[in-house]
């Protein structure tokens, strides 16, 4: 399916010629849907050849959904195909905090912890005392492959490309984007979404759940609640065109 929605826009924001960028929103241990989407993006490329495409990831792959590890896995396998950029999102922080801070897991399994922990094999009830967290947590960081511990530890917070910025959750307003906090990057939501003005780049951003694909004059969001909805949102962005697979 696609939309032609660059009208939403106030001007019409570009990428150099002869790039694509394909823009993937959060994932959620959603394989089913991830593995949907690389066939959608394969059939767009060959249907529509290009010199040079990158497909950007904009966080969140993990938690809620029942499939976190297989999307690493799949992520991970995407890398030595493609031109791909994985950015964090907050529940990638959530993860890696846990795992030199066990007790996070209070705060990490209400946002869906539980659920990649149950995929790497572990079997948390939620209860545990805090023995029994550092031990979980010593046992996750092993059963972790060096592979997934280096994709975790190589994500990036942001991505710029012609007029666009790609981050995880939004940025400051009245802070420059070069000088954007990791935390606002990953965390961010009312003081990012209410503002109407320019940001200097369209920013392309996940982290708040949203029917559809939303289009502002400042910002695209393209986090649709895969986990709960079964839609994953892929914006493809070339020239001054602005589509969704």
């Amino acid at each position: 399916m696609a939309w032609k929605l660059t009208g939403a826009l106030k001007r019409q924001p570009r990428i150099p010629a002869d790039q694509r960028i394909y823009a993937i929103g959060d994932v959620h241990g959603r394989a089913d849907l991830l593995t949907d989407v690389f066939g959608q993006i394969d059939s767009d490329l060959k249907a529509r050849p290009i010199e040079t495409s990158v497909q950007v990831f904009l966080g969140d792959y993990i938690d809620r959904g029942p499939h976190s590890r297989q999307v690493i896995d799949l992520l991970v396998e995407r890398q030595n195909l493609h031109h791909v950029l994985f950015l964090k999102g907050n529940h990638e922080a959530y993860m890696s905090q846990f795992l030199s801070e066990p007790t996070i897991l209070s705060q990490w399994q209400r946002v869906g912890g539980i659920d990649t922990l149950l995929s790497y094999g572990l079997k948390p009830t939620g209860q545990e005392d805090s023995e029994a967290l550092r031990r979980m947590a010593l046992t996750f960081g092993e059963v972790l492959t060096d592979t997934h511990r280096l994709f975790f530890e190589r994500l990036n917070l942001s991505f710029t490309c012609g007029d666009f910025l790609f981050v995880h959750a939004g940025v400051r307003p009245g802070i420059p984007l070069q000088k954007q906090s990791e935390r606002d990057l990953l965390w961010i939501r009312e003081d990012f979404l209410l503002h109407e003005e320019d940001f200097g780049k369209i920013v392309v951003h996940g982290h708040t759940p949203a029917i559809e694909p939303e289009i502002r004059s400042n910002r695209i969001n393209i986090d649709t609640g895969a986990y709960a909805t079964g839609r994953l949102t892929c914006l493809v962005l070339e020239g001054n065109e602005t589509r969704f697979l």
